[in-house]
């Protein structure tokens, strides 16, 4: 810590230093005219509280020379900013609220201020606070779309989704830029609540909204089929799982296997295995391949499927296809065969088990599950599934 806040004070030495100065222009320019260079004593305080390894002392005095007027404000804003990214909060606090109460800053100083003041309690946890503060700059509609930005962010950990819709309208409005995809996650979230306290009303209506905002969310259709499997309405189940090939076809793996469920409960599994071929010849993905391996398995034997699955291996190979292909192996032989075939198979599950099955096109998180909002980025959905040797 003693590290950290001497390095601070040689960032903040400069700028201490100018301030001396400048403050000692203005007050004693009657030593200046007789031609004396005059410094600020505090500055020498505070180089004692340097010299005396003293650095929560030196910065409060170096906090104390800069005067705020119109000419120092941005230095105080700056410096705000400096204990923020630092993770000295409290700080922070105490130079915006400094500002904020001084009567001689002008609209657009205050509401910088008021900003700077409402992120410093959202990297604090004082959330209500900073709700308060970005509201009452979006009032006066200065940084307005930051200070809504800002909201959404909040709304978004409180997971208050019909203040995110309202906030993210607004935003809209501001910016001119359309945030329907956001805006559908949103009701998505509200529909996967009212889900799970079973208002099925209330989760076709939040559906329908997501749908509306944006078609290709591949969210709301997942739900709507999940509510159709519920209530024992297969082909409608269906129906919003086929939606999703031409939303995003990057997930159809999610649906292959409750797609599966439906076929077989509806007994029309060959109906499913033609999906299943034209799915792999228009898109190709291993998880459609190795369902069908399966069905071929089922329906015929597994020699076929081994002959289906080594074909397409070669057309595009894969992790998956591999362990798949070396589990067939393994039920024909015995002894050291068997032992080495399962030596390898062991290798390539230790590569399926640490390698991440899904991926955030816009950070680059990786992640085993499917999150339909990073937990890196926090961007909604962005978090595929992988493709490639290691992935579909």
């Amino acid at each position: 810590m003693l590290i950290e806040g001497m390095a601070l004070l040689w960032l903040l030495l400069p700028l201490a230093a100018l301030s001396g100065w400048w403050a000692a222009r203005h007050s004693m320019k009657a030593a200046a005219s007789e031609g004396q260079q005059g410094i600020h004593p505090e500055y020498f305080k505070g180089l004692n509280f340097v010299l005396n390894e003293q650095p929560d002392k030196a910065i409060e005095v170096f906090i104390k020379m800069l005067e705020v007027d119109s000419e120092t404000v941005e230095t105080h804003l700056a410096l705000g900013n400096l204990f923020r990214r630092r993770g000295e909060v409290d700080r922070a606090i105490r130079i915006h609220q400094n500002l904020i109460a001084r009567p001689t800053l002008d609209r657009e100083q205050r509401a910088m201020a008021l900003l700077e003041l409402g992120m410093d309690y959202m990297s604090s946890g004082l959330l209500d606070r900073a709700e308060g503060l970005f509201k009452e700059l979006v009032e006066t509609g200065l940084h307005s779309i930051q200070a809504l930005s800002e909201l959404l962010e909040i709304y978004q950990q409180e997971k208050d989704w019909d203040n995110a819709v309202s906030t993210a309208r607004k935003m809209e409005l501001t910016s001119g830029k359309s945030l329907n995809p956001v805006i559908a996650q949103f009701y998505c979230e509200q529909a996967s609540n009212e889900l799970s306290r079973g208002d099925i009303k209330l989760v076709k209506d939040c559906i329908r909204r997501a749908l509306n905002m944006d078609p290709k969310c591949v969210r709301a259709s997942l739900i709507e089929a999940e509510v159709a499997v519920n209530a024992g309405r297969l082909k409608q189940a269906l129906k919003a799982y086929k939606r999703v090939e031409m939303q995003d076809p990057e997930y159809i793996p999610e649906v292959i296997q409750p797609m599966l469920e439906c076929y077989r409960n509806l007994d029309k599994l060959d109906e499913f295995m033609d999906f299943l071929r034209k799915i792999i010849h228009k898109h190709g993905g291993i998880t459609p391949l190795l369902m069908l391996s399966e069905l071929i398995k089922e329906q015929s034997n597994e020699e076929e499927a081994v002959k289906y699955i080594s074909i397409e291996l070669r057309k595009r190979p894969t992790v998956k296809g591999v362990d798949r292909l070396i589990e067939y192996a393994m039920n024909k032989v015995d002894g050291e065969a068997k032992d080495s075939l399962s030596m390898i198979k062991d290798l390539t599950g230790k590569l399926l088990e640490e390698h991440a099955m899904y991926k955030c096109v816009h950070c680059g998180f990786d992640a085993k599950f499917l999150h339909w909002q990073c937990p890196g980025c926090k961007s909604w959905n962005t978090v595929k599934p992988v493709h490639g040797v290691e992935g579909e």
